[in-house]
């Protein structure tokens, strides 16, 4: 059971035109988005920062999407798992790629280029952050300077909704929820310690 009530959206008429873009974006209103408008400022910052990293740049959005999926994956958390699985195959990822994020250092679904991204963000999701130098090396061989900031960014945008939903306990919408019921059970996912 969610530690702090979301908001009613009724409620936050100043917050609507963002909400409305939210929603348009992932086809749900997370409720994550509605416990933060606990305080607008934090959520119209959130909204803004999070744009900008996941809808803005040069990275592909599918290939976000993995990244996010590694790091919560390592992180834990079942709400964050559950939103970016089904985040990238919105984004026109394969369930079989989504699956194959568990194991993608020996799976061929991966490109070396999309396995030095993947290999950050798991050491980067661990706590101590086990990133070396020669992870960043490796991905510096294949991304440019500005894009190595972008995965990073989506990172460390996931390390906070990590820690946010689960200390939360915020509650799972059914969209992601199902999908992630229906692709991942098969790797020991199923709905979070809150649910």
């Amino acid at each position: 059971m969610t530690h702090i009530i979301p908001k009613q959206r009724e409620e936050l008429s100043e917050l609507e035109p963002m909400l409305k873009m939210v929603e348009a974006s992932m086809g749900f209103l997370p409720t994550s988005m509605l416990t933060m408008a606990h305080w607008p400022e934090l959520t119209q910052a959130f909204g803004g920062l999070g744009a900008t990293v996941l809808h803005s740049g040069e990275l592909d959005a599918g290939l976000k999407q993995i990244i996010a999926f590694a790091v919560s994956n390592v992180a834990g958390c079942r709400y964050c798992q559950a939103h970016t699985a089904n985040s990238a195959q919105k984004n026109s990822v394969s369930s079989e790629k989504i699956k194959a994020v568990f194991e993608f250092e020996s799976s061929a679904l991966f490109s070396d280029q999309e396995k030095a991204a993947l290999r950050v963000a798991v050491h980067a999701g661990m706590v101590p952050n086990a990133v070396e130098a020669e992870h960043m090396s490796d991905l510096s061989r294949y991304f440019s300077e500005k894009q190595v900031i972008e995965v990073v960014a989506v990172i460390s945008l996931f390390g906070f909704l990590n820690r946010w939903n689960d200390t939360m306990a915020t509650t799972l919408e059914s969209a992601p929820k199902n999908f992630a019921a229906n692709q991942l059970a098969s790797h020991g996912w199923a709905a979070g310690k809150h649910e």
